[in-house]
């Protein structure tokens, strides 16, 4: 075979081992770039708790503690995104995630120094470099690099690339991702950032540990400074722009990430860790308002004294702010505990129910008389916060001065067992402890109720006898609506407690509320609601401990009136419904004009009469048996207890049956008298041998 044949042959066979070579190699670098989309996953982001406006609430950290939130495109500044482009990657929109011109750029200085001096990496390298941990520095990171990049560029747009970068950027210590990093060093959203906010922003992640502002601000300066004049050099901003952003501050601390409702928001992340956004009907402006309030307030609380809020649409059941504490850090007063949540008396707060089931069920009208005077009811002998007593006033008065007696007279008539049940209806959950049925006391504050679960019952009554179940959640699936009240009976609670003086009146005002103490001062309560907003107040320690002279009127309603200040112009209440009986006094039927006990002392109206022993009589008692026959005293009308006196000197007092005894030592005449409970009195003398 001639050489020339052989040089032929040989290259023919060259040329199919390079074929080979390369087809092997194209495969490998194809099943190498497959391998790699097939496993990419986006990073891990944190829980985010967001309001009704899309304001951030609460963001939680993902799981290895650092910072970082979900970010697009739109979540950022669009001068920004030119500077990031214009300084890291200029052919970014073009290139496949490898720029050839800067990687021969990379090579070329590498060749010359020895070593690598720029990676001539693109935006996609960086975001592969970041998202599987690789070193810098490093020639086989940097392939690695270059192959995760391609296998991005294929799995991924240019926008989710862009995201990435968004989440993945790293800003020092444990903040990644341009948001945690502009809330953290700027306190707000990267969607609007002045031109030397976005400068910095572009820099730090170049080297993030030695540029942290918190750390090194100068460094931090002048890395800013010369992006801003690269920036300027390629006509993003002009010369006064760069001037006035190179001589605006760089923050020189961290600050913190936000945390406003901040107990809600931790309640709904531990139902479902994995959630998120967890979109909430929040108001973030009010919700900040009342927070700030709270904290300001508390200052003049003595520690450990704390308050919560909580505030609602009574027509929609959306919660509109909720603070569990005035400030979530302060251990002083444990801030951590969330006391919208918390078990506690709510002492007189439940008697506008107790009054609207007897207007319902037609045992009471506002305009009737009932009666605040000393009574036992079944073996309960309550007593009134003053100790004092009023005697025959209306049921609206009773109520407006939460009278006890007339409450639990009430209660009483309508049954405590169907006060439960109307306040279960309202999707609260009152504690009865270990009572299988409940007694009279619950009308005084002898159960346990959270705040919210007196919101849910107020904003009822405020929504004409409606429950509107709460719902803090966009998505929540809304609750069946239960009636806890008629219509003319919530009506006719609102009126009271909005402080009106008379059934006949048409709108009742602006703010109804109610308040309570329960016992032991422990709690103070107010609920109010207006035409559209109902507001819950408490105060107390977080440890249920005393806290003397703390009441519900002089502690709770200033808060109340203060927060309604906060959420804007008050809102009428509505006048009354169709159906309403304006009747008083003596135009109201003869059943609702006096009842309870205030129509047995009318019933029973007449003075007290002895009917034994009749006066002048002579009462002959057994001979030889004086001293254990007794002497039987029986008194008729009159209202009891009755009290009994022989020659002046008691022997029976506060007597509720009609019926006594005496034994008298002697015979000989003997002046009974008999005085009832209003201080009506009989007598009569007789003789006893």
């Amino acid at each position: 075979m001639s050489p020339l044949r052989r040089t032929a042959q040989a290259g023919v066979i060259g040329l199919l081992l390079l074929l080979v070579a390369g087809l092997w190699a194209y495969s490998a670098f194809e099943q190498a770039v497959s391998r790699r989309v097939a496993a990419l996953t986006g990073p891990e982001v944190g829980v985010e708790v967001v309001g009704r406006e899309g304001m951030l609430l609460r963001a939680f950290p993902v799981r290895d503690g650092r910072w970082r939130l979900a970010a697009s495109g739109s979540d950022v500044d669009p001068r920004f995104l030119k500077m990031l482009l214009a300084w890291e990657d200029r052919r970014f929109l073009d290139h496949g995630g490898i720029d050839p011109l800067a990687l021969l750029r990379a090579v070329w200085q590498s060749a010359r120094h020895g070593r690598i001096v720029s990676g001539g990496s693109t935006l996609t390298m960086q975001v592969a470099r970041m998202l599987e941990n690789l070193p810098t520095g490093s020639y086989s990171a940097k392939i690695e690099q270059m192959l995760t990049a391609i296998a991005l560029e294929r799995r991924y747009d240019k926008a989710e690339i862009l995201s990435l970068y968004f989440r993945l950027a790293p800003y020092g210590g444990n903040v990644e991702g341009i948001r945690a990093a502009s809330l953290s060093l700027f306190g707000k959203e990267p969607r609007r950032l002045t031109a030397a906010e976005a400068a910095l922003l572009v820099a730090l992640p170049q080297s993030p540990e030695r540029y942290r502002p918190d750390r090194f601000i100068e460094r931090a300066k002048a890395a800013r400074d010369r992006v801003l004049a690269r920036m300027a050099e390629l006509g993003i901003l002009n010369e006064r722009e760069a001037g006035r952003a190179e001589r605006e501050p760089v923050p020189p601390v961290r600050r913190d990430m936000p945390v406003m409702a901040a107990h809600l928001a931790e309640r709904l992340h531990a139902e479902n860790p994995q959630r998120s956004p967890i979109n909430l009907t929040i108001d973030e402006r009010l919700q900040q308002r009342l927070e700030t309030y709270a904290r300001d307030k508390a200052r003049s609380l003595k520690s450990p004294v704390s308050l919560a809020l909580v505030v609602a649409d009574h027509s929609t059941g959306e919660i509109l702010a909720e603070v569990g504490s005035p400030d979530y850090f302060d251990r002083s007063r444990q801030g951590f505990v969330d006391l919208t949540q918390a078990l506690r008396s709510p002492g007189s707060t439940l008697k506008p129910l107790i009054y609207g089931l007897a207007f319902e069920r037609g045992v009471a009208h506002p305009e009737s008389l009932v009666d605040d005077s000393p009574g036992g009811f079944a073996g309960y002998t309550p007593q009134n916060f003053d100790h004092e007593f009023q005697g025959i006033i209306t049921a609206r008065r009773a109520l407006q001065l939460s009278r006890n007696l007339p409450a639990v007279e009430l209660l009483s008539a309508v049954g405590p067992s169907r006060l439960v049940q109307r306040i279960r209806r309202t999707g609260a959950r009152p504690e009865l402890g270990d009572r299988s049925l409940p007694g009279l006391a619950i009308g005084l504050g002898g159960l346990g109720l959270t705040l919210e679960d007196l919101v849910r019952l107020y904003a009822g009554i405020a929504n004409g006898g409606v429950s509107v179940p709460l719902h803090v959640e966009e998505a929540a699936e809304p609750g069946p609506q239960r009636r806890i009240l008629s219509e003319q009976a919530a009506w006719y609670v609102t009126s009271i407690i909005a402080g009106a003086t008379s059934t006949t009146k048409g709108s009742p005002g602006e703010i109804a509320h109610k308040t309570g103490t329960s016992y032991g001062y422990r709690d103070a309560w107010t609920i109010g609601y207006d035409g559209k907003h109902v507001v819950g107040v408490w105060l107390g320690r977080p440890d249920g401990a005393p806290v003397p002279g703390l009441v519900g009127q002089d502690a709770a309603v200033p808060v109340m009136h203060d927060v309604f200040a906060r959420i804007g112009p008050v809102t009428r209440l509505a006048g009354p419904p169709p159906g309403i009986l304006a009747s008083a006094g003596a135009g109201l039927p003869p059943p609702l004009k006096r009842v309870g006990r205030a129509a047995e002392r009318r019933q029973a109206g007449l003075k007290p009469e002895i009917v034994y022993p009749p006066a002048g009589s002579r009462i002959e008692l057994s001979d030889g048996a004086r001293s254990a026959t007794p002497l039987y005293l029986k008194v008729r009308n009159g209202r009891p207890p009755f009290t009994w006196y022989v020659d002046g000197l008691p022997v029976d007092r506060d007597q509720l049956l009609r019926q006594s005894t005496f034994q008298p030592k002697e015979p000989g005449f003997l002046a009974i008298s008999v005085v009832d409970a209003t201080g009506a009195a009989a007598s009569a003398e007789v003789f006893v041998k």
